[in-house]
Parts: C-alpha cells; sequence; structure tokens
C-alpha cells in the first residue's frame, strides 16, 4: 500500500507543503539552479539519449521515479502559470496507470520542466555508475535546501504525488 494511501495526514501536510512552497519565488529559483548545474554535468559527460521515450515507461525499466517537496512545488508551479494545460489536460483524459502521464507520442509532455529523477536518467548503459554518483550529489543538494530553505522534505513517488495534488486521476479500466 502507498505511504499517501494509508496516511490521508501525510497527504495532507504534503499538499499543504508543495503550494505554499509553489508560492516563494527562493524556492523555485533555488530549483532551477540545481537543475541547471546537473545539466552542466550531463553536457560535460554527454550521456547518450536516443529520445525514445522508454525513460518514461517506468514499468518496463522496473524503476519509480521519486520527487522532493521542492521539485513538485516547482512543477506545480510551473505547471500552473506556463503553457503546459494541454498536457495537464491530456494526462487527465488518458493515464491508463502505468509509464509517465505526461507521455505523449513517445515524448515527454513538460520536457522543460521535469522533475530531477527524469533529467538524471538515460538509458545509455555506459552511464550508469556516472547517473547514480550524480544522482545522489544532486539530490543531496537538494535535501539541503529543504532545511535551508524551511521547506519540510518529502521524498514521495512521482505519480502517487500527481494524484494527491490532484494532477492525475487514472482511466477507469
Amino acid at each position: 500500500m502507498d505511504m499517501l494511501e494509508a496516511d490521508p495526514e501525510v497527504a495532507q501536510s504534503l499538499l499543504g507543503a508543495v503550494y505554499t512552497s509553489a508560492g516563494r519565488e527562493i524556492v523555485r529559483q533555488s530549483v532551477t539552479d540545481i537543475y541547471a548545474n546537473l545539466q552542466r554535468a550531463i553536457d560535460l559527460r554527454r550521456p547518450l539519449c536516443t529520445a525514445s521515450g522508454r525513460c518514461c515507461r517506468f514499468e518496463e525499466f522496473g524503476h519509480r521515479l521519486y520527487v522532493t517537496t521542492m521539485e513538485l512545488a516547482t512543477f506545480v508551479y510551473e505547471l500552473e502559470i506556463g503553457s503546459w494545460g494541454d498536457s495537464l489536460a491530456a494526462s487527465r483524459r488518458a493515464w491508463k496507470g502505468t509509464g509517465c502521464p505526461f507521455q505523449a507520442g513517445g515524448l515527454c509532455g513538460v520536457h522543460p520542466i521535469r522533475p530531477f529523477g527524469c533529467r538524471i536518467f538515460f538509458c545509455d548503459s555506459t552511464s550508469t555508475d556516472w547517473q547514480r554518483e550524480q544522482y545522489e550529489q544532486f539530490h543531496n543538494d537538494l535535501k539541503k535546501l529543504h532545511a535551508t530553505l524551511s521547506v519540510p522534505y518529502y521524498y514521495v513517488e512521482w505519480r502517487w504525488a500527481l494524484k494527491v495534488l490532484n494532477l492525475l486521476h487514472t482511466e477507469p479500466a
């Protein structure tokens, strides 16, 4: 059973923390800065990306995507004020319960605002160790920012968080 489904108080606390943090420019800018630093590391390493969309099919790769409170706050802010309405509507309308709800036509429908875990994952088998090291480093940076900026730290599965934030609805079977 999912932590958020099992504990409505945790879900409510996450919801409040995300929306409170989304309104803080320093939170959003800090996440944007982390993402920019990560992109510089990616540019130096140059892992292979074939833009196949395979990385969005979580079950196929046997992985799950986790996000922090600050990442969710930044994503929610960008999704709601940006030009992402079509991606949000598509995720609510067509998601079948597997993979990423924002994948459309094999590609990421929210690529510029995607979470950290999406940014660091590459199908390139030669970059596995590098990805792990970068993930640990940048995730630790994100975690420290939560403390520095007094943002409650949650580290939750992406799709469950989207449900809690009412950004995702599973299509009936």
